[in-house]
């Protein structure tokens, strides 16, 4: 079965542009600013490598999940569905600072 060339991945919703949110969070604002701290403490200690580099290249350094995919050698599916665990287990951490 061939790659398909054409696949193309956002994330949407909530968990998203609270990630976004949190990511882009002014430094004037403190309690944001403190949530940022704690959701990298959270990425750097608690996912896998793997899961930690895709949710860096998504997020900070804004690619989409073909061209990480590319840059890995897996599917954008693969992808797709590891940022998913990954998203997972950071809120599973998060909610007990929110």
């Amino acid at each position: 079965m061939s790659k398909r060339e054409t696949y193309s991945d956002t994330f949407t919703g909530a968990a998203d542009r609270g990630i976004r949110k949190i990511i882009g969070c002014d430094d004037d604002d403190e309690p944001a600013r403190k949530l940022r701290s704690i959701m990298l403490k959270v990425i750097n200690n608690e996912l896998t490598t793997r899961q930690k580099e895709i949710i860096m290249l998504y997020y900070f350094r804004g690619e989409d999940t073909v061209a990480i995919g590319e840059r890995l050698g897996i599917s954008p599916q693969a992808v797709s569905q590891m940022m998913s665990r990954a998203r997972m287990k950071m809120f599973r951490i998060l909610q007990y600072y929110i």
